[in-house]
């Protein structure tokens, strides 16, 4: 049941406003993410799809699963996608301590800068995949909820909070896959961060509206980009 709608409200981004919504911007460019992978035979199929468009995008990775994962998780990199932190196993914030939760987003940003290391060159931003002396890192609450302490503690380790202008749905199995591409055809404009996931449960209406997300949108000129954390400017 859609509780949260599906193109965020002004006044809530205004109530909220050291996160990041949406990018400000005129020019035609998207921000796909997608979050909960990386996840066989799903997230693969992602990385295909947007292949065909010449489309990057963000994956905010859960740790257990790019531990699980990890070639699917260099994947990803290798594909020029930006990365960002889920978590370790999607915790609810607001049901957890703040240590525990910190240290859940910790010990996956320990992971991902591990394989990151082992795989690319020093000088290689894997938010990006130019050369940037960032330390920045993205960071995605589960849920899109979770306490102000603990915002506030990630804010200060240099954690950037990626939220969202707009939500498909496309994990709510009582959304039809119809209704998912709607939700982001009615709403999303240029700067728009639009949410996908690339889990199990989504995969009937993710399959049905990402290629024609990208194709709809690339006939009207725009592009797809993965979010830079070292040069995103807000508003």
């Amino acid at each position: 049941m859609k509780i949260i709608p599906a193109k965020t409200p002004n006044f809530v981004k205004t109530l909220f406003p050291s996160f990041i919504w949406n990018i400000d911007t005129n020019n035609k460019v998207l921000y796909l993410t997608f979050d909960d992978g990386p996840t066989p035979d799903i997230t693969d199929w992602v990385i295909s799809t947007l292949q065909e468009y010449n489309a990057k995008a963000t994956f905010f990775c859960i740790g257990k699963n790019i531990k699980k994962h990890p070639k699917l998780f260099q994947q990803i990199m290798a594909n020029g996608h930006s990365i960002g932190n889920h978590t370790y196993s999607h915790l609810k914030g607001w049901k957890t301590k703040t240590k525990a939760y910190i240290e859940s987003v910790e010990k996956t940003q320990q992971l991902i800068d591990t394989i990151f290391h082992n795989h690319y060159p020093k000088n290689i931003d894997r938010n990006s995949n130019q050369a940037s002396g960032s330390n920045v890192k993205l960071f995605r609450p589960p849920y899109g909820k979770f306490k102000p302490k603990q915002s506030s503690k990630l804010q200060g380790l240099d954690y950037q909070i990626i939220l969202w202008d707009v939500l498909s749905y496309d994990w709510d199995t009582s959304v039809s896959a119809k209704t998912c591409l709607k939700n982001i055809t009615s709403s999303a404009k240029e700067g728009s961060i639009i949410v996908f996931h690339d889990s199990v449960k989504a995969s009937r209406n993710l399959k049905y509206a990402l290629p024609k997300v990208l194709k709809h949108y690339s006939e009207m000129g725009f592009r797809f980009k993965g979010l830079n954390a070292s040069k995103i400017t807000y508003k």
